[in-house]
Formats: C-alpha cells, sequence, structure tokens
C-alpha cells in the first residue's frame, strides 16, 4: 500500500508535467497547380516547452501528421535524425543552412548556437511533408508564432504562420 505522501507526490509529479504541455495552431496556404491556393491549417502540441512535439497539418481532403523540432543548444545531430525519414539526410537538396563538414551533414555550429529555427517532418501515408519556420519569439517557442514554408513530396509549397 502506498503511503498518502508518495501518492501526493505522484498527484503533483503529474499535474506539473501536465501543466508543461503547450499547444497553439497556425494557418497557410498551398500553392495550387492550377494557380488556386488551399488553405492549410496546422496545430501543434508540445510537452517540453516548444522545443519538440507533435503536429498535424490539414490540408483539403488530407492530414499529414509527424514531429517538430525546434534548434537550440541542447539539438544533437541525432536528435534531428528522424527527420531524413523519405528525404535526403540533411536536406541538402532543400536548405536550411549551410554545413562546413559536407551537405549531408548539418553544420555543428547550427547544433550548438541557438537559430530560432524549428524542423518538422509530416507524414500521410505514401506522402509527405517537411517544414521549416523562423520563430518571432524564440524563448517562448512556438507560443511565442512563427512563419515558413513546407514541401509536399510532390514538390508543391506551403506558407503557414503561427
Amino acid at each position: 500500500m502506498k503511503s498518502p505522501a508518495k501518492c501526493m507526490a505522484i498527484v503533483t509529479l503529474t499535474l506539473a508535467i501536465n501543466a508543461c504541455t503547450t499547444t497553439g495552431t497556425g494557418a497557410g496556404q498551398l500553392t495550387g497547380a492550377s494557380g488556386q491556393d488551399q488553405p492549410v491549417t496546422f496545430t501543434w502540441t508540445s510537452k517540453d516547452g516548444g522545443n519538440s512535439g507533435s503536429m498535424m497539418a490539414s490540408l483539403p481532403g488530407k492530414s499529414y501528421q509527424g514531429r517538430f523540432f525546434q534548434i537550440t543548444q541542447q539539438t544533437s545531430v541525432d536528435t534531428l535524425t528522424p527527420l531524413w525519414g523519405h528525404w535526403r539526410h540533411g536536406w541538402n537538396d532543400w536548405p536550411y543552412w549551410s554545413s562546413p563538414m559536407g551537405p549531408d551533414i548539418p553544420s555543428t555550429q547550427f547544433i550548438t548556437h541557438y537559430s530560432g529555427k524549428v524542423v518538422a517532418t509530416l507524414d500521410a501515408g505514401d506522402d509527405h511533408m517537411r517544414c521549416r519556420f523562423h520563430l518571432v519569439e524564440p524563448a517562448r517557442g512556438m507560443s511565442g508564432g512563427g512563419e515558413g514554408e513546407c514541401q509536399l513530396s510532390a514538390g508543391r509549397a506551403v506558407h503557414a504562420r503561427f
């Protein structure tokens, strides 16, 4: 049997962890193949103050889901490995950073110095989306707002704002 003090500690810890959960929304426009733009809605959830979390992008008839990562001093190259799943390693075909170590490896300087950047990879079955955002208030994470762009695996672009 657990003591009342242990139970209270577990409840307090659970409340503290849940209190750190942040969520937000954003909107964007998918550049249409026929010249007609289509609306895109974004939602995100983070349990670590906006450094990482889950993101969903909804287009007419299709939803993409995946992870996002805010680049901070604590970000390691290994942390970003899930982003390369359906794209060339380091996104060297879609520049977001320069790397003195070669086109396939993110720069150590980029990893060790705060940049105010967020990267994400979202999937919808056999279709994929990669995103790069610039934060307006990096200390507030995604909650501080930002803007950027995403690219579908077919090459179409989404312009987004949070």
